[in-house]
């Protein structure tokens, strides 16, 4: 029996049994699987042939022979793991597939980060993470286009809802499929992430090919054929082999064509057609000479290259409609002829000052960065003529560009000089790049915007990990807070209005409260543990009261040693300080052999203290009381005191700070404006006339009622109550920044605005 030889046989993927779900994919997505799972095993094995080699020149530029044997062991590893690592990789594409048409029963929940089992993420985790989110954003810059077309189809026939995270054909799957797989790897984290570079070179950089055949694939099947993706970019001596070790560069705007669908060209068409009824109205007309020429696309590309070499770094008064004039009159001086610059050229050039007009005029973005991207008008509409898709296709690596920067700088503020060491010089070093470097290949825009995702993807994974312990940390402050709340009720509850020894009163308010409030956390009020924490300061409260009838002595006496047994345990388990515990107990014993000698004042008190030593013997504590007469006066001096104030526990340096008291209706519009806020939103605090914060609502901490607001690195720089928030909503102190896409909101500023001067006109 003949078989093809582009068939996957993988005798370990389970999906290939006939009653499995698999059975009833589509066939058109079994297609896409098995053509994939094909090009993934032979760029699997083209890794694995060439890891030995990189590997070893790695290790023969070692600096030690410690990270030199590190390397070999590496070596030796991973030829031994190699057909595990490839049979499990391909598993999990097999099974990802199988579970499209699967409904997912609903998963138990994971549980909720707890203040006693609170965890750093290791750095080894990190910088495993960082790496992998560098490759995806790697991978996203050059194929979003095609992966979402993909994404879109698959949709289609199945019934679990996609998205390009999670497609099993995503770089963000096939990436979690490989570190699964290498798990086994008994390697450090640095030649784990030289073989995470080897998956990037040699699996990762083909998708664009895979994306473009399965796309391909399924427009065979008639699963939406309208959607039209772009041709994968080939050099010409490039090897067609999934493996292929060629030079690799993603595809950016400077394929730009392949994407001209009529859909694209009827949006711009449109923007032309509304600046085309404008012109003459509400934009000037273009009054030319009888005898003007319009330069081509490429005369004017050059002209503003020449601008852009000349652009000053201020460019606040900077004409550029103006300039372009000038120039253009000078060549029409040379050559005698009136040059004009054409009418799509001019569109382009009009619609992208409008666009740069919203975005300097945006109040979300800082100042400074303003005149960052001010200097970035020119390298914009140098692209914008060379592709029209840029009004249009919202993956496009400029627009992309413009939008990762000031998403990056959404809560940078302007007074935080510190910043600038960081992001600030990412940009500038970007603005530099463009303007140094980009002539007419818009390949740059691409580059940029990878490296670009590379730097933030690293500091917004640290502002995440910090801003998940600052949630953590609020979340055990708000435990304790409620903890402490319910140790001040019960000691309130006992000691108001009584009137007490003052070692009593203190060793309850000052040690005492230390272990209630360490059960609470521990084991809640409903627990055994609380119940008897309780009861412990209900004997020593009892223990040292006035009684007069001869059943309290023999009660106080059965009731003492088991009393000072759980005091002290107690104690001991609140760490608190044993000198102060050891002069809290001396006048405590002294304060109980007076309360038995005014029981027994008729008999000899020689029993009494007896009858204490005995039991304090069985609870392997002996209590040694001082002499008679020295007890009876440390228990006479010591003073009595009246508890008529309630006892509020603070931590050390903590105060309580009162809210002020304003009585709003539960309908007020301040009120609305905060319980609209969602976690995540971005604000913009007038601290005083010159001061500004940025900040953005991390966590609502429901049991206090507290809303955390963390700067852009994840460190907690606010926090509020409903009451307050909305005071200063009242007030205007608080203006909402709007975190939409920056050229998305302009285009639609834009467009807005011409349609407005058009409905205007036409009355």
């Amino acid at each position: 029996m003949r078989t093809d030889a582009k068939v996957v046989h993988l005798k370990a993927a389970p999906e290939q049994k006939q009653n499995s779900a698999a059975g009833r994919l589509p066939v058109a997505l079994i297609s896409v699987r098995d053509k994939a799972a094909q090009q993934l095993r032979l760029a699997l094995q083209t890794l694995f042939d060439n890891a030995d080699d990189s590997l070893f020149e790695i290790a023969d530029r070692a600096t030690s022979n410690a990270e030199q044997n590190a390397f070999f062991e590496a070596m030796r590893d991973l030829r031994m793991k190699r057909r595990g690592i490839e049979r499990s990789f391909l598993q999990q594409v097999f099974e990802s597939f199988s579970k499209l048409n699967q409904y997912e029963i609903g998963k138990p929940a994971e549980p909720e980060a707890s203040f006693e089992n609170l965890a750093l993420v290791q750095n080894d985790e990190l910088e495993e993470s960082v790496a992998i989110d560098t490759m995806v954003a790697k991978v996203m810059s050059r194929t979003s286009q095609s992966l979402s077309h993909l994404t879109t189809r698959i949709n289609v026939l199945v019934s679990k809802k996609l998205d390009d995270k999670n497609n099993p054909l995503g770089p963000q799957q096939l990436c979690e499929y490989f570190l699964e797989a290498c798990r086994s790897l008994g390697v450090e984290i640095k030649v784990k992430l030289i073989i995470l570079k080897l998956f990037e070179r040699y699996v990762l950089t083909d998708l664009e090919q895979l994306y473009a055949e399965s796309n391909q694939v399924l427009v065979a099947a008639n699963v939406l054929p309208e959607l039209q993706s772009a041709q994968p970019r080939r050099s010409p001596n490039r090897p067609t082999t999934p493996g292929s070790s060629a030079s690799r560069h993603g595809t950016g705007v400077g394929d730009a064509p392949a994407y001209a669908d009529s859909g694209v060209q009827e949006a711009f068409g449109n923007l032309q057609a509304l600046l085309s009824e404008l012109r003459g109205s509400a934009l000037p007309a273009r009054n030319l000479p009888s005898d003007a020429i319009p330069i081509s696309s490429n005369d004017l590309m050059r002209l503003l290259s020449h601008l852009q070499s000349r652009a000053p770094q201020q460019v606040d008064e900077f004409d550029l409609q103006g300039q372009l004039e000038q120039l253009l009159h000078r060549v029409s001086a040379k050559s005698g002829k009136s040059r004009v610059v054409g009418e799509v050229d001019e569109d382009v050039i009009n619609l992208v000052s409008m666009l740069f007009e919203f975005i300097l005029d945006d109040r979300t973005l800082p100042d400074s960065l303003k005149a960052l991207i001010a200097r970035l008008q020119i390298p914009v509409l140098k692209v914008a003529v060379l592709d029209k898709t840029f009004f249009s296709r919202g993956s496009h690596p400029a627009r992309r560009l413009l939008n990762e920067i000031a998403s990056a700088a959404m809560g940078w503020a302007d007074q935080d000089e510190v910043q600038r060491e960081g992001l600030y010089q990412k940009i500038e070093q970007i603005v530099a790049r463009l303007l140094n470097d980009f002539v007419d290949d818009p390949a740059i825009f691409s580059e940029l915007l990878a490296d670009f995702l590379a730097f933030t993807g690293d500091e917004r994974r640290r502002s995440e990990l910090l801003e998940q312990r600052t949630r953590d940390a609020e979340e055990g402050r708000a435990r304790a807070e409620m903890a402490r709340q319910e140790v001040e009720h019960a000691l309130n509850q006992r000691l108001l209005g009584k009137t007490l020894p003052e070692v009593v009163v203190r060793l309850l308010q000052e040690a005492w409260s230390k272990v209630l409030l360490l059960t609470c956390l521990k084991h809640g009020t409903q627990s055994e543990q609380w119940q008897a924490a309780l009861a412990t300061m209900d004997d020593l409260i009892w223990s040292v009261a006035p009684h007069e009838d001869v059943e309290s002595r023999a009660q106080l006496l059965e009731l003492v040693p088991s009393l000072l047994k759980n005091l002290r345990e107690g104690l001991v388990s609140a760490a608190f300080d044993p000198f102060s515990t050891s002069d809290f107990f001396t006048r405590l014993e002294a304060l109980h052999v007076q309360t038995l000698q005014q029981l027994n004042q008729s008999t000899n008190p020689a029993p009494a203290t007896e009858s204490l030593d005995q039991g304090d013997a069985a609870s392997e504590q002996k209590l040694v009381l001082p002499p008679r007469e020295e007890s009876a006066n440390q228990a006479a001096n010591q003073a009595m005191i009246e508890v008529n104030e309630e006892i509020v526990l603070l931590a050390p340096g903590e105060t309580r700070e009162h809210e002020p008291e304003v009585d709003l209706d539960d309908n007020d519009e301040a009120l609305t404006q905060v319980d609209n806020l969602r976690v995540g939103s971005w604000v913009e605090f007038q601290e005083d006339e010159e001061h500004k914060l940025r900040c953005k609502l991390a966590a609502v901490i429901k049991p206090t009622g507290k809303y955390i607001f963390v700067n852009r690195t994840g460190m907690k720089v606010l926090e509020k109550t409903r009451t307050g928030l909305a005071i200063e909503f009242r007030r205007g102190a608080i203006r909402l920044l709007n975190d939409a896409l920056l050229f998305d909101r302009a285009l639609e500023s834009v467009i807005g605005n011409l349609r407005s001067l058009k409905n205007n006109n036409g009355r």
